[in-house]
């Protein structure tokens, strides 16, 4: 006789974005700036709402900015967030605000999961909420910790002196905290009901409350990421904004041919750079799936990207013959290798109109149609665009505008509905690249189909403002094993050899 199924606990993640924002030297709370083109406290609601470990959860926001994260909210659809209200004075009142509004509703004897995270952490990856979960089968209170990599000092300071260190711990035994901190709630409330009766009682995070109140409680460790980092200080915006910037984004393929041809038909595809290679082979998949595609190309139809008055030709037919523009796709691009002080003007001019303006010219032109059907601007960068290289120089610098376009308009026009994203493709087997290198070795390079079919995903997908790696897989480690830290330090280093 097999045994009685037991339902799992409901589990909320708790947002605690109290903070100010006085140390990032900021006017308004740190945790609404905008990092990759979303607030800060959006990228981390966006993890929550996203994991399936997840039932719902909960904002604990700052004084004064609770409209804020409401308009946050409704803007992206975040259907999980089932409250927001205002945090406390210091870190502990804004918890205990947050255990009584976790209770509301709960019978006497019902318990729940409860996760605390930070909202000025928004790199936390999908694994460290699901470990985190998963261990609270197991024990009432889990934290999230990293080794230290550097070594931890103590120190004493002897009046004008300075400080002078007393001791030197063992590296080997030290961890950073991070958060998620987890709970089984009936454990987290007891340890602050514990706490209120010491009249010095002070924490700066949860587990402290509980090894200080519980001690008998056991709490586990569960291994946190680098890149989980905390918004605190002014670099910290920036390496956040890098770390989304270089982050590899995995688009979501359909679960079957029949899901592309019911999300596809009636569609309008217009595809700039459409007469070989990626484009080409966009164009012909999305017809294939009952889509209306118009690809256009200089070779096919005659189409020039870098004349304005061609693109508004093209954009105006493909709407008066279907009455629509769904997605707006750019292939197009050359690619000029020599040193710049060699180069001539005119080979600069054609880069800079081929690779720069006419991407920005596609887009100011497709943008009232894409605002009209809450469509998709697809572009495409290059795996070198993270770092400029001998003899590439315009190259590169034309490919990383392109990434920096994507964000700038998926912030620009989100609250049009219109998406932007951006292809980042490894080396890929296509005759602009067979052109410039010849034939290079079978197997090296990535194929145009495979670029094609995440192209579709992406268009076909939620996303917006995100640079989408496609890569070869490597058939000795399964993709899901690696962080999507892991998977942005392997890419970069892999792109330092690519173009």
């Amino acid at each position: 006789m097999s045994a009685p199924h037991v339902a799992k606990p409901r589990t909320t993640a708790v947002v605690l974005a109290g903070g100010t924002g006085q140390r990032v030297g900021l006017s308004i709370p740190k945790q609404l700036l905008k990092i990759a083109g979303k607030a800060v406290i959006e990228h981390t609601l966006t993890i929550f709402e996203q994991a399936d470990a997840i039932d719902d959860v909960i904002v604990l926001m700052a004084p004064g900015f609770v409209p804020d994260v409401e308009k946050i909210i409704t803007r992206a659809g975040l259907t999980k967030v089932r409250r927001v209200i205002e945090g406390g004075a210091t870190r502990n009142e804004t918890t205990e605000r947050a255990i009584a509004a976790l209770g509301d509703g709960l019978a006497p004897d019902e318990d729940v999961n409860v996760l605390f995270h930070d909202a000025v952490r928004p790199l936390l990856s999908q694994r460290v909420i699901q470990d985190c979960v998963d261990a609270l089968d197991r024990y009432q209170a889990v934290d999230v910790a990293i080794p230290s990599a550097d070594t931890i000092i103590v120190t004493r300071t002897h009046g004008e002196d300075g400080e002078f260190i007393t001791d030197v711990p063992d590296r080997s035994r030290l961890r950073r905290g991070q958060t998620p901190q987890a709970f089984k709630l009936s454990t987290i409330r007891r340890a602050y009901e514990i706490a209120a009766g010491d009249p010095n009682f002070q924490a700066t995070d949860d587990c402290t409350v509980v090894l200080k109140y519980l001690p008998d409680v056991p709490i586990h460790v569960v291994a946190g990421d680098e890149y989980n980092m905390k918004v605190t200080q002014p670099v910290d915006v920036f390496l956040a904004d890098k770390l989304f910037q270089l982050a590899s984004t995995a688009a979501p393929a359909q679960a079957d041919e029949a899901a592309y041809r019911e999300l596809l038909a009636g569609r309008t595809l217009v595809v700039f750079g459409g007469s070989y290679g990626i484009g080409a082979d966009i164009a012909a998949l999305a017809e294939r799936y009952g889509a209306r595609v118009y690809a256009l190309g200089r070779s096919t139809t005659g189409t020039h990207v870098e004349n304005p008055e061609h693109v508004d030709d093209a954009l105006s037919r493909a709407y008066a013959e279907t009455g629509r523009i769904d997605y707006v796709i750019n292939t197009a691009g050359v690619l000029r290798i020599g040193k710049l002080a060699e180069t001539d003007n005119s080979t600069i001019l054609e880069a800079l109109r081929v690779n720069y303006l006419a991407p920005v010219q596609i887009a100011r032109a497709a943008y009232k149609y894409l605002a009209e059907t809450k469509g998709q601007l697809l572009l495409y960068t290059s795996s070198s665009y993270t770092r400029g290289r001998a003899e590439y120089s315009l190259y590169s610098s034309t490919k990383a505008a392109m990434v920096n376009l994507t964000q700038a308009l998926a912030d620009e026009w989100a609250a049009d509905g219109i998406r932007v994203n951006c292809v980042n493709p490894e080396r890929t087997a296509t005759p602009m690249r067979t052109k410039a290198f010849g034939a290079e070795p079978a197997g090296s390079l990535l194929s145009s189909e495979a670029v094609a079919r995440t192209s579709l995903d992406v268009l076909l997908s939620e996303l917006t403002g995100h640079v989408v790696d496609v890569r070869q897989q490597d058939p000795t480690r399964d993709a899901t094993e690696a962080s999507g830290f892991e998977q942005a330090l392997a890419a970069l280093l892999d792109r330092q050899g690519d173009v």
